[in-house]
C-alpha cells in the first residue's frame, strides 16, 4: 500500500459530484461531448490549482489523509458576472423608469456617496460577500468617477485573492456636476490605478467610459490612448441598450456612423473590449463587431427590468462573437447567476429561441471566462486551473426537492436546478481552493446594514 499523504493546508482533497465544461455546446455535434460530468469524483486541489479531477477510487482516496466528503452535493466552476455596478447595490429594485430616467432618478444620485472612502469600503465589503453568497468568484465590474470606489473594491477583493477586474468611471458631460471628471483628469486617475492595480495578484483593471453619451469626443480619445498605451487592460462599457439612447448617441456624434462606430473610431474595440447589453445592433455593427473580436455581456434582469429589449444570442452565435453572463446590478434585479439564466431561457423562448440547460451553465462559467480571456485562468476544472467553485445543494427548498424527485435524467435535474435555483442552493463557495462562503456559518450573521 501507498503511504498516505499528510494533511497539508496547501493541499485540499474533495469527494463530490462534479460538473463543468470543455467545449461550448452550440460548437459540438454531440452535447455530451461539451461536459464532463462525474457522479462520485475526486478533486485534488494543490497551491489553490486544480491538480487533478477524477473518478473516486479507495486506492486515490488512501493518499490522502483528510478528504471532504460533500457526497449528493455538486460542484461547479463559480460563476463568471461581465457586467455588474458595484455601487448600485443599495438601489437594487428602483421602481418605474427606463434607462436614461432611471440614471437621473436613482443612479447618480447614489454614486455621489462614493467620493466618501469609508462608505466605499463598506459598500464593497457587502457587494462582494454578495457575489460570493451567489457563487460568483470572478466579475468584471463599475465603479463610480471617484477613484476612491476602486480603491476600496479592489483593497476588499485582495482580502480574499479575488479575480476581479474594475475601473473608474470616465464622465465628463451630460450628468451631474458632482459626478464629472474631465478628460485630463480622468487620464491621470485611471492611469494612476493602472499602474497601482492591473495585474496585481488576481486583480486586473478595466478603462471604464460610462458609455459614449457621458463622454465628450476628448474624454474617448484620452480613454483610447490608454488603451494604446496599455493594452493589456480591458475596456468595459454599455452600448446599445435603450433606442433613445442610440437616438442620444447620434445626434451627439454625427459624424460617426453609428453607435459601435463611436467606439472603435477611438481605439476602444477588441478581443478585451467588453460592452454591455448590444440589443439594438444593426447588421453592419454586427459585422463589425464580429470583426473587432470585441465582446458582448448578456444582461437578463437588466433588460427586462429597464425594458430594455431582447437580446439575440442566436445571431451572437452566427457572428462567432463571444458571450458572457452578466447580473447588470442595480437595473439587473438579482446577483444570482442561477436567476439570470432563468430569465435568459424567457428571453429566448419569447424569439422563438431555445436555451439548454448545458449552454446556460457553459454561459455563466467556461463562455464567461472565455468572453474575458480568462480561460487559460478559470471557468472549468483543467489541470493547472484556478480552483474557483461552488458547491451546490441540488434542492434547497420543498418544492425543488419535489421537482428534483420526477428528475430521471441529468439534463433534467439540471433544468430544473437553473429554473429554480437561488442563493439558497450555495452550499459554499471556494477560491484557489480555500473556503471563503459557507451559508451553514452565514446563516444567523448580522449584518452591517
Amino acid at each position: 500500500m501507498e503511504q498516505q499523504l499528510p494533511a497539508s493546508t496547501n493541499i485540499v482533497a474533495i469527494r463530490a459530484s462534479f460538473l463543468h465544461f470543455i467545449e461550448d455546446p452550440a460548437k459540438v455535434e454531440q452535447v455530451d461531448r461539451a461536459y464532463q460530468f462525474i457522479l462520485d469524483g475526486l478533486m485534488i486541489v494543490n497551491e489553490g490549482k486544480v491538480q487533478s479531477l477524477t473518478l473516486f477510487t479507495e486506492e486515490e482516496a488512501e493518499l490522502y489523509s483528510n478528504i471532504e466528503d460533500k457526497r449528493g452535493k455538486l460542484i461547479i466552476p463559480g460563476f463568471i458576472d461581465t457586467h455588474v455596478h458595484y455601487p448600485q447595490t443599495q438601489m437594487i429594485a428602483a421602481y418605474g423608469d427606463q434607462l436614461l430616467e432611471w440614471l437621473e432618478n436613482y443612479t447618480f444620485l447614489t454614486e455621489k456617496q462614493f467620493s466618501n472612502k469609508e462608505y466605499a469600503q463598506k459598500i464593497a465589503k457587502f457587494f462582494i460577500n454578495e457575489l460570493l453568497k451567489n457563487g460568483t468568484t470572478s466579475a468584471l465590474v463599475f465603479g463610480t468617477v471617484h477613484s476612491e470606489s476602486i480603491d476600496a473594491l479592489f483593497e476588499e477583493a485582495q482580502k480574499i485573492d479575488m479575480r476581479l477586474i474594475a475601473g473608474k468611471v470616465m464622465m465628463d458631460r451630460n450628468a451631474p456636476d458632482y459626478l464629472l471628471d474631465t478628460a485630463q483628469s480622468s487620464y491621470d486617475e485611471s492611469k494612476a490605478l493602472i499602474e497601482k492595480w492591473h495585474n496585481k495578484g488576481r486583480l486586473q483593471y478595466a478603462i471604464t467610459p460610462r458609455f459614449a453619451p457621458t463622454s465628450s469626443p476628448l474624454q474617448l480619445q484620452a480613454a483610447g490612448k490608454l488603451k494604446s498605451e496599455y493594452p493589456d487592460v480591458y475596456v468595459h462599457t454599455h452600448l446599445s441598450e435603450n433606442k433613445n439612447e442610440i437616438e442620444w448617441v447620434k445626434s451627439l456624434f454625427p459624424e460617426r456612423e453609428g453607435y459601435f462606430d463611436v467606439y472603435a473610431h477611438h481605439g476602444l474595440t477588441g478581443h478585451k473590449s467588453i460592452f454591455a447589453h448590444c440589443l439594438h445592433l444593426t447588421d453592419k455593427e454586427w459585422l463589425a463587431f464580429s470583426s473587432s473580436n470585441s465582446v458582448i455581456s448578456f444582461c437578463p434582469t437588466s433588460n427586462l427590468f429597464l425594458g430594455s429589449g431582447l437580446f439575440d444570442l442566436d445571431k451572437a452565435e452566427k457572428n462567432n462573437i463571444r458571450v458572457g453572463l452578466g447580473t447588470d446590478v442595480g437595473a439587473g434585479t438579482s446577483f444570482s447567476q442561477f436567476t439570470s439564466l432563468n430569465e435568459a431561457y424567457k428571453i429566448m423562448q419569447l424569439q422563438g429561441q431555445k436555451l439548454s440547460v448545458f449552454k446556460g451553465l457553459y454561459l455563466a462559467t467556461l463562455g464567461s471566462a472565455k468572453s474575458l480571456s480568462l480561460d487559460d485562468q478559470v471557468g472549468n476544472f483543467e489541470v493547472g486551473k484556478e480552483a474557483d467553485f461552488v458547491v451546490l445543494n441540488w434542492a434547497a427548498t420543498d418544492l425543488q426537492k419535489l421537482r428534483q424527485q420526477s428528475s430521471t435524467t441529468l439534463e433534467d435535474k439540471l433544468f430544473a436546478l437553473m429554473m429554480l435555483a437561488d442563493d439558497r442552493n450555495i452550499a459554499e463557495t471556494y477560491i484557489t481552493g480555500k473556503l471563503v462562503y459557507s451559508a451553514n456559518k452565514y446563516s444567523g450573521k448580522k449584518s452591517d446594514f
